[in-house]
C-alpha cells in the first residue's frame, strides 16, 4: 500500500483514497453508470480494490450500483453536493490532527518545537477538500 505522508502521521493520502477521488468524479463526469472493469481501465487500479472502495462509498449513500449490461455505478447526489472531504472521510476515517505530532501527553517544552505546524496544515488540507467538489472536476477528463 503507497502512502504520501506529510510530517508524521499528519495526512496519509492512500491509494484508496486517491482510486475513491478519481473513480468518484469518473462517475460524476459520466452520462451513464460506470462499471468496476471502465473505472479499472480509466485508473489503472485494481478491480478487486475498486470494488471494496465503491462498496464503502455506496453504503456511505454517494453511490448505488445496478447489474447487468447496462448496470454500473451512479450518484445518489448531484456532483456539487458531494465534497472531497466526504468521500476521504468514508474512505479513511475523520481527518484530525492531535496537538502533539507525536502524541505525547507531556512535552518538557513550554513551547512546541513544531509550534502549531501539523495542525495549520491539517487544518488547510481539510479546509481545500472541504472546498472541492466532485463538480469542480467533471469538465476536467483528459479527452
Amino acid at each position: 500500500m503507497k502512502f504520501i505522508l506529510f510530517m508524521a502521521k499528519l495526512i496519509s493520502l492512500s491509494e484508496a483514497s486517491v482510486i475513491g477521488f478519481h473513480a468518484m468524479v469518473l462517475i460524476a463526469s459520466s452520462k451513464e453508470g460506470l462499471n468496476v472493469q471502465t473505472i479499472s481501465e480509466k485508473t489503472g487500479s485494481s478491480k478487486h480494490h475498486i470494488v471494496k472502495i465503491m462498496q464503502r462509498l455506496a453504503k456511505s449513500n454517494y453511490l448505488t450500483s445496478s447489474r447487468g449490461p447496462n448496470g454500473g455505478f451512479v450518484l445518489t447526489k448531484k456532483p456539487s453536493e458531494i465534497t472531497l472531504l466526504q468521500i476521504y472521510e468514508c474512505i479513511e476515517g475523520s481527518l484530525e490532527m492531535a496537538e502533539c505530532p507525536v502524541n505525547h501527553d507531556l512535552c518538557p517544552f513550554e513551547k512546541c518545537i513544531m509550534n502549531g505546524i501539523p495542525q495549520m496544515l491539517t487544518n488547510q488540507i481539510k479546509d481545500y477538500l472541504k472546498g472541492q467538489t466532485l463538480e469542480d472536476f467533471k469538465n476536467s477528463l483528459k479527452k
